[in-house]
């Protein structure tokens, strides 16, 4: 069981999540698709999406790393609509939750609607939320921050916004999130290490192109 887990942010909503030498990407984005990002070409042991949209679900970006390693995440799925329509207008969405048997930590994919009091239950105690913040596809940032209040993550990622370099147009900044939040802290890296010393925060990663 290892104690801190290496979570490396690659624009949008794409993550790549590392420990004990096992990696995960969470929901690559297809070549072009996103304004701004530069192609993606990762490599992984593992590739996991939380909808098939092209901006999450290019798995041809990552190349799979065969291991004898097990993973060491237990991996728990929560859908959710991916609209405030039961799904009727975008489809499912699910909801990544990993657990290492010290820090538990959930993607949130495209959650387009507040979640039941069974959902919040099986996705327990955060340490870590990866959150889209920048609505119009997904929940609007009061939305979110409503969600983060009854969830209490430790550490919150704001994903899935747009900047004056990057992003759908159509999405709200990352800045008209961070309204709602006191405790921001701007990294200069798109790396952080999560550890259960690490204090509770909005991190802020940088995307490097």
């Amino acid at each position: 069981m290892s104690e801190q887990v290496k979570i490396t942010w690659h624009g949008h909503s794409c993550f790549k999540i590392e420990d004990e030498g096992f990696s995960i990407v969470i929901d690559p984005y297809l070549d072009g698709k996103v304004p701004g990002l530069k192609n993606l070409r990762l490599e992984a042991n593992s590739v996991i999406c939380s909808h098939d949209h092209d901006d999450h679900g290019y798995v041809e970006a990552v190349t799979i790393v065969d291991t004898d390693k097990e993973s060491p995440f237990d991996l728990t799925l929560v859908a959710c609509p991916h609209d405030d329509e039961g799904g009727m207008k975008r489809g499912m969405n699910m909801i990544h939750v990993l657990d290492n048997g010290s820090l538990r930590i959930a993607h949130f994919g495209d959650i387009g609607c507040p979640l039941n009091d069974a959902q919040r239950e099986k996705i327990g105690k955060l340490d870590v939320a990866m959150l889209p913040v920048g609505g119009f596809f997904t929940m609007e940032p009061d939305g979110i921050e409503e969600l983060i209040e009854q969830l209490q993550p430790r550490i919150v990622i704001p994903m899935h916004y747009r900047t004056e370099e990057f992003g759908f147009p159509v999405i709200g900044t990352l800045d008209d999130f961070l309204k709602l939040r006191s405790d921001v802290v701007r990294y200069d890296t798109n790396e952080i290490t999560i550890t259960k010393e690490l204090p509770s925060q909005t991190a802020v990663l940088k995307y490097m192109d």
